[in-house]
């Protein structure tokens, strides 16, 4: 079965976007750039709240921007044609090898389960993740921490009162000092 992943940046302080809503803070260096390349190989398809998907517009035409070098090149070239799926209340079109869901997350994670395919589900946006963790859905959390506190803000992790027991599955520490924590749920 294919399993649900929820990876973002975050800082130290468990953070995926500052109180001011800035996370100029989570610019990639080389290094890290090449890991998130190397990670959305293994998407099969990219669940997106409205805020994200519109946040990765930029990647659906960055091949066309003769600034880019051949990393971001690179990413563009997987993302544009990977299968997205936006979850909104407010958008009636979505542009791109994208589609809006036409129902809940729990029958769209349910289908895409029941689909043959290959590659992991992944959740991208901090709303549409807490609504797929409050509902039991995630397999794997992978947090790229980074050296800063914001002080508030986005959280990481859904605030909410139940317990989830996750163990450890992979860690790596890059030489920028970002520490990247992939945690599979324990069922």
């Amino acid at each position: 079965m294919r399993s649900v992943t929820y990876s973002m940046n975050v800082s130290l302080d468990g953070y995926i976007v500052g109180p001011d809503g800035d996370f100029d803070w989570t610019a990639p260096d080389e290094e890290v750039f090449r890991f998130w390349i190397d990670e959305i190989r293994e998407v099969g398809v990219h669940l997106l709240g409205r805020r994200l998907y519109e946040t990765m517009l930029y990647w659906e035409t960055a091949d066309q921007d003769p600034s880019l070098d051949e990393s971001m090149l690179e990413w563009a070239a997987l993302w544009k044609p990977l299968p997205k799926v936006v979850f909104s209340t407010t958008l009636s079109a979505v542009q791109g090898n994208a589609r809006l869901a036409p129902g809940g997350l729990a029958e769209e994670i349910e289908r895409l389960r029941a689909e043959p395919g290959e590659g992991d589900i992944a959740i991208g946006g901090a709303t549409l993740a807490a609504e797929a963790a409050a509902l039991g859905l995630i397999d794997e959390y992978r947090a790229m921490v980074y050296p800063v506190l914001v002080g508030g803000g986005i959280p990481f992790f859904p605030r909410r009162g139940n317990r989830v027991d996750v163990e450890l599955v992979e860690t790596r520490t890059f030489s920028s000092r970002f520490v990247y924590l992939r945690y599979r749920v324990a069922r």
